[in-house]
């Protein structure tokens, strides 16, 4: 069963990332058990990743984040 304040918890870890502008080209997904965020996807650049965790770090509910992202600059175009 899906605890609802999980639900919550990750509806407005969402919000904020979104209102942070971690959209395309970056791909997270967010997941939330017992108030662990858990972030996982790709960003382009090492401080996409520190931000984004910096950011949902002192959001009410959120005992722990962990930070299973992945650093992958987009490929050139020529």
């Amino acid at each position: 069963m899906n605890d609802p304040k999980d639900a919550r918890i990750t509806q407005q870890v969402n919000n904020k990332l979104a209102s942070r502008g971690f959209c395309s080209p970056c791909r997270l997904t967010v997941q939330t058990a017992k108030g662990q965020v858990t972030l996982s996807g790709v960003v382009q650049y090492a401080h996409q990743r520190s931000a984004a965790v910096s950011a949902i770090s002192g959001m009410a509910g959120v005992r722990r984040v962990i930070d299973q992202m992945t650093v992958k600059p987009a490929a050139k175009r020529t």
